[in-house]
């Protein structure tokens, strides 16, 4: 009777165990930060959140917008001309030489790894011709994206009282900046060379100081990026971003005085393991067919991209769907944008996925024209209605001149025959006379 008490007593905890350890798999993580945020990178989905509204010094995760905007205007190869104010700026540098000649690639790289502030103010004056003028540049492209609580001051975060953000307008920077493929490449780097200058003799030895994509104990599966920051009175900051196979996830803290990597760890890690990367659309999947009403004739039509949202491991989607068709066509050709589904998720989030077309079509006298969900008919093309529209005209006319032809010329023969009767009859009157 002990015995079987016993192993009761052991399958009993153990059950216990492995149900507190599901709670504990799906809880909120508690961070120090005095802000927070995880978001989709797929969707903008918010997975947890923290005063994501509250306005807060970002530090050199400034730098973030900065590299964007250099990516949007500048090409890597082009040169800067290191004028007289870099050399002298406050905080982490790679002490750049007044005239010295280097590349927007090698500042790209110094600004984003190492986090030099002179490297992200010679980009700023090298883009708009001073950083007042760049941080004019900045707030317009913050604006854009869909920043409502941001203010820049300056290209690299050093602190001032109105150079301000929230968790959420820099998860948005964030998310928009990484969908550059060149500035992904930077800040997934752990190291970087920049060789000798004119004014440099030495060759510049880049390290990426943020721990999550190094090989130090913080070194995080998937980590690509983004961007550390620290003040003394922004205190810590942090832009994190990984991607596990179709599932992509950033993560912002603003304001942290202590454990922003484990911190950055337990935000990535309750988002790989509380929700799951569900496919809603399969671009290599035919998605609909347009059929053409009186034919046979189909074409077949994709979706552009593929599309994942962020769902609930135990869960499933809630989403509503509908797909939109552009009302006429004249030719189609094959990768040809004919429409786009549109997904509304259950807080409301609408997203448009482009649908492009498998094939091609081409008729000479016919359009496509809507008539109804994914059905079209044929529509005779402008100029042959054109042609129509003078042709019948032009047919009446001619029928009108040509009855009026003939009856003249009638006319003009009866006149004739009674020209020539009445010439017979003078004649004959003539000879009778005689």
């Amino acid at each position: 009777m002990k015995k079987n008490f016993t192993v009761i007593f052991i399958f009993t905890f153990l059950i216990s165990i492995s149900i507190n350890t599901n709670v504990f798999a799906y809880d909120k993580p508690s961070i120090n930060a005095e802000a927070g945020i995880l978001m989709d990178l797929n969707t903008g989905q918010i997975l947890y959140e923290k005063n994501i509204n509250e306005k807060l010094a970002p530090a050199s995760t400034t730098k973030i917008l900065t590299a964007l905007i250099t990516l949007e205007e500048c090409k890597l190869d082009e040169r800067v001309v290191v004028g007289p104010k870099p050399p002298f700026e406050d905080g982490s540098k790679i002490y750049l030489i007044e005239g010295e000649e280097i590349t927007v690639k090698d500042l790209l790289y110094a600004t984003m790894l190492e986090s030099a502030n002179d490297a992200a103010l010679a980009l700023a004056e090298y883009i708009s011709g001073s950083s007042e003028k760049f941080a004019k540049l900045m707030n317009e492209r913050a604006a854009e994206i869909g920043c409502n609580s941001s203010n820049f001051i300056n290209p690299n975060g050093l602190y001032d009282v109105n150079h301000y953000t929230t968790a959420y307008d820099l998860a948005l920077i964030g998310k928009v900046a990484l969908e550059n493929s060149t500035f992904r490449e930077i800040v997934n780097t752990e190291y970087y060379e920049i060789k000798p200058t004119n004014k440099q003799i030495e060759t510049r030895y880049i390290y990426n100081i943020n721990k999550l994509v190094r090989g130090t104990k913080y070194n995080y599966e998937g980590a690509d990026g983004v961007k550390t920051g620290y003040t003394t009175k922004s205190k810590n900051t942090i832009v994190a971003s990984a991607a596990r196979e179709n599932q992509k996830l950033i993560a912002v803290q603003l304001r942290s005085e202590k454990d922003l990597y484990e911190d950055s760890i337990k935000l990535l890690d309750y988002g790989f393991n509380s929700y799951k990367a569900e496919k809603l659309v399969d671009s290599s999947s035919v998605h609909s067919t347009i059929k053409i009403k009186g034919t046979n004739k189909g074409i077949s039509v994709f979706p552009k991209n593929d599309f994942y949202i962020s769902t609930p491991v135990d869960g499933n989607p809630n989403y509503f769907s509908s797909i939109v068709f552009n009302k006429t066509f004249s030719e189609i050709y094959k990768g040809e944008e004919l429409g786009f589904i549109e997904i509304t998720l259950e807080n409301g989030k609408v997203y448009k996925i482009p649908l492009i077309a498998g094939e091609d079509y081409k008729s000479f006298f016919y359009n496509l024209k809507y008539k109804s969900p994914e059905v079209y008919k044929h529509s005779l093309k402008p100029i042959f209605k054109y042609i129509l529209v003078g042709i019948i005209p032009f047919l009446y006319i001619r029928k009108r001149v040509i009855r009026a032809l003939r009856k003249t010329r009638k006319k003009h023969i009866i006149n004739n025959k009674l020209n020539k009767r009445q010439l017979y009859e003078e004649q004959s009157y003539f000879y009778n006379k005689k």
